[in-house]
């Protein structure tokens, strides 16, 4: 899955997270206050990371290319069932009761959820929350 095809449907369906929007106080001209706060700052950001890889590692475990093998697979198999279906209602002159609406918003749904789930599980890599093993030489 590339990035651009899950912005798009992240975008598209109302789905965007959005990032955190951290506090930013008045600029304190102290020097020395200001090396408080970013050390307090950093203490409050390592007690996440370190709350983060205990908790995420004990529920998951360590990474395997397997995982995300199989995560990939399942959301292309979601993105071919809901497109499939849509091919398949749009045959009928584009004419969707509501049972299809249904049908499809679910499809569309599990797909992103999926997706979601996959871009999720590659965070926790990219942040060091899930160890993976080292990648064979060569």
């Amino acid at each position: 899955m590339r990035p651009e095809e899950v912005a798009m449907s992240v975008t598209r369906t109302g789905s965007f997270r959005h990032g955190y929007d951290h506090f930013e106080p008045q600029t304190d001209d102290d020097p020395h206050a200001q090396r408080r706060t970013r050390g307090l700052l950093e203490q409050i950001d390592y007690t996440a990371y370190a709350a983060n890889k205990e908790l995420i590692g004990q529920a998951l475990g360590q990474g395997d290319i397997r995982k995300f093998q199989r995560l990939a697979i399942a959301a292309a198999q979601a993105r071919a069932v809901w497109i499939a279906q849509a091919l398949a209602v749009s045959a009928g002159g584009g004419k969707l009761s509501s049972a299809d609406l249904a049908q499809l918003t679910h499809l569309r749904a599990t797909f992103e959820e999926l997706t979601e789930a996959y871009e999720g599980m590659r965070r926790l890599v990219e942040r060091g929350y899930v160890a993976m093993p080292a990648a064979p030489a060569g």
